[in-house]
């Protein structure tokens, strides 16, 4: 499972470099292991979660196991548990959102603090209602914790594709780059929030997203 952790300065930089960065349960063990490492670090601590290439995560792996399965369905539970925790994470996370993200890659996009999305390619896109699922009560929390309740509503209702420019417009991400600027203005942004006090940012995170994150099965 190539998902790596590395370190720039003071921010923990996630990469995930598994071509489409399909959700299973092995993806899930190895982001919540760097999690697990990441919690430990003592002093100023920030962390960027990214992809390779193409995509930032395109949702579910359902080439690897059938909707509505028990593994769909453990999956699922378990996706919603990570989503729960990186809500209120104890350091400022950012998205680099470096290329599509679809269906529960769009779900993680909303657990960051801050979002930044490539300008001159790729979507953010709720797709579940063109292949016949949807999102489940357990699930629209994300969005609505996150995003104005009109924009989540036209995303799951009609499975539309936001380009980054749009994204910004609709309250979805908070700024586009170009290419591997993405990268760049995130860890920037990483880096100037990476000496936040993270026991007060523990707090205000619990506080602000504690709630949704409890829903999703964390517990803090």
């Amino acid at each position: 499972m190539d998902i790596t952790l590395s370190r720039e300065g003071d921010v923990g930089l996630v990469t995930w470099n598994e071509g489409e960065n399909r959700i299973n349960h092995d993806s899930l063990v190895r982001l919540n292991e760097i999690l697990d490492e990441l919690d430990a670090v003592e002093g100023p601590l920030a962390v960027v979660l990214t992809g390779r290439g193409k995509f930032f995560c395109n949702g579910l792996d359902l080439g690897h196991f059938e909707p509505f399965s028990p593994e769909y369905y453990a999956t699922l539970e378990e996706l919603r548990r990570t989503i729960g925790r990186i809500l209120v994470f104890p350091a400022y996370t950012v998205g680099a959102i470096n290329g599509h993200a679809f269906a529960g890659g769009a779900l993680i996009s909303c657990a960051f603090d801050y979002r930044v999305m490539r300008e001159d390619r790729g979507y953010w896109c709720m797709n579940e209602v063109e292949i016949g699922l949807a999102v489940d009560s357990e699930l629209w929390p994300v969005l609505t914790n996150r995003l104005p309740r009109s924009t989540a509503l036209h995303a799951v209702t009609t499975a539309h594709r936001f380009g980054g420019p749009e994204a910004v417009e609709c309250g979805i991400v908070d700024a586009v780059a170009n290419g591997d600027d993405v990268l760049v203005h995130a860890l920037e942004v990483a880096q100037c929030a990476s000496s936040i006090h993270k026991k007060a940012l523990r707090y205000q995170k619990r506080v602000t997203h504690g709630d949704v994150a409890k829903h999703l099965g964390f517990d803090f």
